[in-house]
């Protein structure tokens, strides 16, 4: 039986830096989609007909700036996707990378890719409910759902049981992981 070694080469420092770039992308991301630019979450509203759990909603922005606000979010989340991508293909395909590495790298990817797919889906299904705009955001965990509503009445507790309503029909998640931001 072989002895483990401990040494770390070129491949395990390769590998945690890339893992470190990925990581830091997606937290950066998480973190720009959860602040936002003037976007402030504020209170608590409970559905009346379906109970869902409690949403958070923001309250109603009307600024200029929300008008670019959802072209924006969606090409800084490409971006940062296409960075975490372009990382993991590198692991697969890197030569000094171990199947072991390179089957996680893989799974990653696939799970990625997946994610981007019901994102895309709930946008679209969201927007066919009668909102103007959505941008999606899901990491597996927890998804944060920016709808632009055109209304100066902001999010009613129905329209946000409806959001919610699709978000759980396509993924399963806790409640409490759910934050739905509205910006008129």
């Amino acid at each position: 039986m072989r002895k483990p070694s401990f040494i770390i080469g070129k491949r395990q420092i390769l590998l945690a830096g890339m893992t470190l770039v990925l990581g830091l992308a997606i937290y950066i991301n998480y973190a720009y989609s959860a602040s936002g630019s003037k976007i402030k979450a504020t209170d608590v509203v409970k559905n009346q007909s379906v109970n869902y759990g409690e949403s958070q909603l923001v309250s109603k922005q009307t600024t200029e700036e929300n008008d670019d606000y959802f072209a924006k979010a969606r090409i800084d989340r490409t971006t940062s996707r296409d960075k975490a991508v372009q990382t993991l293909k590198s692991i697969i395909s890197g030569g000094d990378s171990t199947e072991e590495e390179k089957k996680t790298a893989s799974q990653q990817a696939q799970t990625m890719t997946g994610l981007m797919e019901t994102e895309s889906k709930i946008e679209s299904l969201v927007k066919a409910a009668g909102f103007k705009d959505c941008v999606v955001y899901l990491d597996g965990t927890s998804a944060n759902i920016v709808v632009k509503t055109g209304s100066k009445d902001g999010l009613l507790a129905s329209e946000a049981a409806k959001i919610k309503d699709i978000l759980l029909s396509e993924v399963s998640m806790a409640n409490e992981n759910i934050r739905i931001f509205d910006v008129a």
